[in-house]
């Protein structure tokens, strides 16, 4: 009965979630990447306070940014195991991806990889979400027990519907990464706001660790426009990443600023989920 109650409240709260998104991405098109909902040049914004376009004012420099500043379901938060509902029915994240033609992108403050073609997919809740993307932040933007990690990447899904879902993994310094590595000499050339080329790209390659663990709750883009109603799965496996590899991701952008992660933001009593089988 128990587990009951769980399953109905965690549905409330995704169909509230998929409500407000709806709304939200009418507002946000005029100023969005049409398939992500992010803004595709981040040229209007910064991450610098003192810049009068950091993150606290990011809700009155565009209209349709208002979420930013407004909203209730915003990304990034602190995912704290002692708050969180442990549920072992949510599922195994069922990923189906595949290798495809892509290309990479200087938005401005990240460096953003994106697929031309058919990539592969999730699956959540027995909805599908087709892979459009992966970007990075650094340091991590969600913390774990308070914990902030060096990097964080994160891979945007969306429906038919049009509703987004991002599975993000969070990385300490260590081992080089896998895909990173793959990518390296074309980050490091790309100019801003072009894309180029990359060829065939398989999202196999972005490894997710061995553990099946991972935290889920409502929330929103971590970039303007802040559109809410996401699905946010973060990956428990804390992954490696080399220091010249995440020094290289903030080198590449040319934005002259040392980070490009949201402050933490309020929870405002959403609920978060942890799958542990």
């Amino acid at each position: 009965m128990e587990k009951n109650l769980v399953s109905i409240l965690f549905l409330a709260n995704l169909l509230v979630g998929v409500t407000l998104l709806s709304l939200f991405v009418t507002f946000s098109t005029a100023s969005s990447d049409s398939d992500s909902g992010e803004v595709d040049d981040e040229s209007a914004f910064t991450y610098g306070e003192k810049s009068g376009k950091g993150p606290r004012r990011w809700g009155e420099i565009n209209l349709h940014w208002q979420a930013c500043k407004n909203g209730s379901m915003q990304s990034p938060i602190d995912l704290i195991d002692t708050r969180v509902q442990v549920l072992s029915h949510l599922g195994r994240l069922n990923r189906d991806y595949k290798p495809a033609p892509a290309t990479v992108r200087n938005r401005g403050h990240d460096i953003t990889v994106r697929w031309k073609g058919d990539a592969g997919e999730i699956k959540i809740n027995g909805t599908k979400y087709k892979l459009l993307q992966f970007h990075w932040h650094s340091p991590s933007e969600h913390t774990i027990n308070g914990s902030r990690y060096e990097l964080e990447l994160h891979l945007v899904h969306k429906c038919s519907q049009g509703n987004l879902a991002v599975v993000a993994i969070v990385y300490k310094y260590g081992r080089p990464d896998r895909m990173l590595t793959k990518l390296f000499h074309h980050i490091r050339s790309v100019d801003p706001n072009h894309d180029k080329e990359l060829g065939i790209v398989n999202p196999g390659d972005i490894k997710f660790g061995r553990s099946r663990k991972y935290y889920r709750y409502i929330g929103s883009l971590t970039v303007p426009p802040c559109t809410e109603g996401v699905i946010w799965t973060i990956v428990k496996k804390v992954r490696t990443v080399s220091r010249e590899q995440v020094r290289a991701l903030r080198e590449a952008v040319h934005d002259g600023f040392k980070r490009n992660a949201r402050p933490i933001q309020p929870l405002d009593g959403r609920p978060v989920y942890e799958y542990s089988p």
